[in-house]
């Protein structure tokens, strides 16, 4: 076993993991609800979509005000190219975890579907309808998602890399239960 050594502290893995989940989760549901025909499920299926991308985007506001007060643990010894790249990744992540519900929201609005969270309740449409705009929102907010979906996969890939190839703690510090691997 490793000593100890810096973590991230329970309030910011916990909203690292469940952000990760719903994050994952309504891409790929928001990649299979494309497809689906119109239909009284489609359009239920499509708030559920918005519901989610809610609750990211105030899960989102939470982490960064939690993230403000609670620096991030520091990175172990890394190339000057790889601390760059991870302060890099770690702001083009918290500008797409608002970018992308935020791009849904303004679609939304100017498709003419306002959003009512949960069902229950009526969230303000950023925009009046309009179906051109509405047209031009909507692959800004496809491409957004491909973007955080690479960026992503970028960031698990250099987690993964850390911890098995580099034999370090990046990854440990998000993990409760994991210690570092060492040589």
């Amino acid at each position: 076993m490793i000593a100890d050594f810096p973590r991230y502290g329970g309030p910011a893995v916990a909203l690292h993991w469940i952000m990760a989940v719903l994050i994952l989760g309504n891409l790929a549901f928001g990649l299979y609800l494309v497809d689906l025909p119109l239909s009284p499920s489609k359009l239920r299926y499509f708030s559920w979509h918005k519901w989610v991308g809610v609750t990211v985007f105030s899960l989102a506001a939470a982490r960064l005000a939690w993230r403000l007060g609670h620096p991030a643990p520091p990175l172990p010894a890394l190339p000057e190219w790889e601390a760059r790249l991870a302060r890099l990744g770690h702001v083009a992540l918290y500008v797409l975890f608002f970018a992308v519900p935020l791009s849904g929201w303004l679609y939304s609005s100017a498709a003419g579907f306002q959003t009512v969270y949960l069902g229950m309740f009526p969230i303000p449409d950023l925009l009046a309808r309009n179906r051109e705009l509405s047209e031009t929102i909507r692959p800004l907010h496809r491409w957004l998602n491909y973007l955080m979906a690479a960026v992503v996969a970028g960031h698990v890939a250099a987690a993964l890399k850390h911890h098995f190839l580099d034999r370090n703690e990046v990854l440990a510090r998000m993990i409760p239960f994991l210690q570092p691997r060492r040589p």
